[in-house]
C-alpha cells in the first residue's frame, strides 16, 4: 500500500490506531484504498498518479502523504460504532477536501509529476490549433 503504519503516527497515537482500525489491518487497508482512489480522482485529469501511488519512501510528496492519511482515518472512524473522534476527523477530512480541490482548479500547484499523453508529451487542458481556412468570394 502507499501508506505505512509510520505514516499515521503523525496524526494519530498507536493506541487509537488500534482502536480506530479495530485491531484488523483489512479495515487500514480497506480504507487506504477509498483514499487513493478518492484522491486519483481529484490529481488524475492533471497528474500521474500511477507515479504518485507507486512512490515509495522518502520519493513520496509530504503533502499526499498527510491527506492520504487524514481522508483514510476519517473512513476508518466513520466505521466504528462510537464515532471516537469523529469531530476532529471531520475538520481535517473536510480540510483535505478543500486542498484537493484547490489543486483540481488550479490554485494550488503541488510537486507532483504531470501526467503525458501517449506520444510522451506533458498533456495540458489547452488546445492549439484552427479549423482549416476557407477562401469564399460572395
Amino acid at each position: 500500500m502507499f501508506l505505512t503504519e509510520q505514516d499515521y503516527m503523525a496524526v494519530v497515537d498507536q493506541r487509537a490506531l488500534d482502536v480506530i482500525t479495530q485491531a484488523n489491518s483489512q479495515n487500514r487497508e480497506s480504507a487506504e484504498a477509498s483514499a487513493v482512489e478518492e484522491i486519483a480522482g481529484y490529481l488524475r485529469p492533471k497528474y500521474d498518479c500511477g507515479a504518485i501511488f507507486s512512490a515509495t519512501g522518502e520519493e513520496r510528496n509530504k503533502k499526499i502523504v498527510q491527506v492520504a492519511c487524514d481522508i483514510s482515518l476519517y473512513h476508518l472512524v466513520s466505521s466504528v460504532p462510537a464515532k471516537m473522534g469523529y469531530e476532529l476527523r471531520k475538520e481535517r477530512y473536510d480540510a483535505a477536501i478543500k486542498w484537493l480541490e484547490g489543486v483540481a482548479s488550479g490554485k494550488i500547484t503541488p510537486d507532483l509529476p504531470l501526467a503525458t499523453s501517449e506520444d510522451g508529451t506533458t498533456a495540458t487542458p489547452l488546445r492549439w490549433g484552427s479549423a482549416t481556412r476557407l477562401d469564399n468570394i460572395w
